[in-house]
């Protein structure tokens, strides 16, 4: 689909604006012209374009014409209305489900190192319990998880430590079946489909949950985990 004009987008507003999403709305050319202050050779041109681009349909009726959005023109004002929300109130958070995965046993090990404890300690305000907890993500789930870096999260700087250099990560605060946490994304991962969360409890035995259970995860929602502080 070619991009919109903004006339041609103005088009799809006021037609919306008229309740074309639910029935149809009859105008003449000349009609929607002067509504958008165009003259009615350029409204019938829009008209056209939009027909062909599947987000109009239109019917004769006498003079006038039944125009109706098609579900793909309401969705070009949705997605229309979702990036200016985000725009003013910032991102929305992101709903996921997914199953609990038993991962390799590295979150343990890093989570312990003086070096990432002492950022999560000033940065998070706890110290995480050492280890994290996997959720294998569906195919939608992952598409949609794509869009975190667009989250307020909280940088974890990578660092040298005797000569071994350990990677960055991001972390976002979230919550787990409604258990606040956070979903951290290091720099650098062996997993493609995994999503990993650190709390200061041991989120599989607090939510008592077990490899193949589904969870509930709500990513970017600005709350702050609870719990043991150390």
């Amino acid at each position: 689909m070619s991009a919109l004009s903004r006339e041609a987008f103005g088009v799809l507003k006021l037609l919306a604006s008229r309740g074309a999403s639910e029935a149809p709305v009859f105008l003449s050319s000349r009609e929607l012209g002067e509504a958008i202050g165009a003259s009615q050779q350029a409204a019938s041109q829009y008209l056209i374009a939009l027909t062909q681009q599947g987000l109009l349909t239109r019917s004769l009726s006498g003079r006038k014409q039944g125009l109706s959005l098609t579900p793909a023109g309401a969705q070009v004002l949705r997605k229309e209305l979702e990036e200016l929300k985000s725009i003013v109130e910032g991102p929305s958070p992101l709903e996921l489900t997914g199953g609990v995965v038993s991962g390799l046993g590295e979150g343990r090990y890093y989570l312990s190192i003086g070096g990432y404890v002492s950022q999560f300690r000033s940065r998070l305000g706890y110290k995480p319990f050492p280890g994290t907890l996997n959720v294998k993500l569906t195919p939608e789930g992952l598409a949609r998880l794509g869009k975190v870096r667009s989250l307020a999260g909280v940088r974890i700087d990578g660092f040298t430590d005797q000569g071994r250099t350990f990677g960055g990560a991001n972390c976002y605060p979230s919550k787990l079946n409604g258990r606040p946490c956070h979903l951290i994304v290091p720099d650098r991962t062996h997993y493609s489909d995994v999503a990993e969360f650190i709390a200061a409890v041991e989120l599989r035995r607090a939510l008592r949950l077990k490899d193949g259970d589904t969870v509930e995860m709500v990513v970017g929602d600005g709350t702050r985990p609870t719990g043991r502080r150390s």
